[in-house]
């Protein structure tokens, strides 16, 4: 997956199925979690998306993370949430124009878990 490169996706084009979810999360190194609606999709109006949660040893090795995270985001024209609490990172990805799951997500997955 970390070969690949993301494509523009301006929707139009339908979220991943579960069936494809669970191939895709197979190429992820562990710890990255599916996140699912609380409800039906057409009711809670929230989409799949998955996380990951990274620790380093402080605060300055977290932001030095994020720094590459952020340039990564931006070499590939895909955005990750990101949150940090001290030496922790939590990323989130999803691709808000098809409200769920694309494979943009899961190259961008593989990616960050390859920056060192």
């Amino acid at each position: 997956m970390a070969s690949k490169k993301c494509v523009p996706c301006e929707g139009g084009v339908p979220a991943l199925t579960d069936k494809e979810i669970k191939e895709y999360m197979t190429q992820l190194k562990e710890k990255w979690e599916v996140l699912d609606p609380p409800l039906p999709e057409a009711l809670a109006k929230q989409a799949t998306k998955i996380q990951k949660l990274f620790k380093f040893k402080d605060f300055k090795e977290a932001m030095v993370f994020v720094n590459k995270v952020a340039d990564l985001a931006e070499s590939e024209g895909h955005h990750p949430d990101i949150s940090i609490n001290y030496n922790k990172v939590n990323i989130v990805i999803w691709t808000h124009a098809i409200g769920g799951l694309h494979e943009n997500d899961f190259i961008l997955a593989a990616k960050i878990d390859n920056i060192d």
